[in-house]
C-alpha cells in the first residue's frame, strides 16, 4: 500500500491547479473544465484558504440562482478544508474521504500545498494493491 507521496509521484506530471478567492466562479469553472478535473485548491499567495469543487458550484450557485459571472470563489468555496500529510496511507485517505463525504484531499506539508489526491486516485491505488496481493497469493498457492 502506497503513501500519498508515492501516489503523487505515480500520477502523470502536471502542475497543481489553483484558483484565487477573488476569481469569479465562471473563471474557476472554466479552469476545471480545461484541466478536466473536479476541484481546485483555493490559495491566497502560497496559503491554502479553501477548495472549490463542482459540488460547490452546483449546490451553492446553480441551485441558489446565483450568477457565475458575478459570484466570487470565496463566497462559495469550502473553507474548512480536510487535508492530509504526504505520509498518509492511501487506505487512511479512503477512510477519511468516506467519513467526511468528500472526493478531494489537498496534501499539505509544512503549511504548503504540495498536491491533491482524488477518490479516483485512491481507488485506483487500492485496486492495484489488491490485484498484486491476489497475484502473489495465486503464485503461492500454485507453487510457482
Amino acid at each position: 500500500m502506497k503513501n500519498v507521496t508515492e501516489l503523487l509521484k505515480s500520477k502523470p506530471e502536471r502542475a497543481m491547479v489553483t484558483v484565487k478567492p477573488d476569481d469569479t466562479v465562471l473563471d474557476a469553472i472554466k479552469i476545471l473544465a480545461r484541466e478536466d478535473i473536479g476541484a481546485a485548491v483555493v490559495v491566497s499567495g502560497d496559503r491554502l484558504v479553501g477548495i472549490f469543487s463542482e459540488r460547490d458550484y452546483t449546490r451553492k450557485v446553480v441551485l441558489k440562482g446565483r450568477h457565475s459571472e458575478s459570484t466570487k470563489v470565496e463566497e462559495i468555496m469550502t473553507a474548512n478544508v480536510v487535508c492530509v500529510s504526504p505520509r498518509a496511507k492511501t487506505r487512511d485517505c479512503m477512510a477519511l474521504m468516506s467519513e467526511k463525504n468528500i472526493r478531494h484531499l489537498p496534501v499539505v506539508e509544512e503549511g504548503r500545498v504540495v498536491g491533491m489526491v482524488s477518490i479516483r486516485d485512491i481507488v485506483t491505488d487500492i485496486i492495484a494493491d489488491q490485484d498484486f496481493t491476489i497475484s502473489q497469493l495465486e503464485h503461492y498457492i500454485s507453487g510457482q
